[in-house]
């Protein structure tokens, strides 16, 4: 996605340009790839809104809810719960300027940003005690050899010890 469509795409959802024809909510499901459900949970939460109801009842849309739903899409994607973007396109609605509403939007971004870049710290974590795990059990592999545990409290000051705990119990598996 080039740069500014992301705002471009939220100032044509915000403002419902587009041609008269509307939509039902099948129309919108395929052309935006999101299921029905979630068209619905998407109005249920005040993202999403019928322009009007047919004759029938079906739910009809402005051709601007296409873009609407990609750009919720977008921005969920990016790790903003729906909740942050009800809140998001509120202020948006609200704001009277729009330097006011990019703030807003640059605060939120840098809030993810930071939550995501802590979020790949700990996975880093979380992967380096795998690593060391898997390694410590690759030497575990003569847990049944008959003395294994012996040979490996000798060498207890180069073993974790929650490493010789996982030795211990795959013995007493066996």
């Amino acid at each position: 996605m080039r740069k500014g469509s992301l705002l471009t795409t939220l100032n044509q959802a915000q403002t419902g340009n587009g041609n008269s024809q509307l939509l039902r909510i099948g129309d919108l499901s395929r052309l935006t790839g999101k299921t029905v459900r979630a068209l619905h949970l998407y109005e249920e939460l005040g993202l999403l809104e019928p322009a009007t109801r047919s004759s029938g009842g079906f739910r009809l849309y402005h051709p601007a809810a296409v873009e609407r739903v990609r750009w919720i899409d977008l921005v969920n994607g990016l790790g903003l719960s729906l909740q942050e973007v009800r809140e998001l396109l509120e202020r948006w609605s609200e704001s009277d300027r729009g330097p006011e509403a990019m703030e807003d939007l640059r605060r939120l971004f840098s809030a993810k940003l930071e939550e995501t870049r802590e979020n790949l710290r700990r996975q880093q974590l979380l992967e380096q005690e795998l690593v060391d795990g898997l390694a410590y059990l690759e030497t575990c592999r003569v847990c049944g050899e008959p003395g294994a545990v012996d040979r490996s409290e000798e060498h207890t000051s180069e073993l974790q010890s929650h490493s010789d705990l996982v030795c211990r119990l795959l013995l007493e598996k066996k």
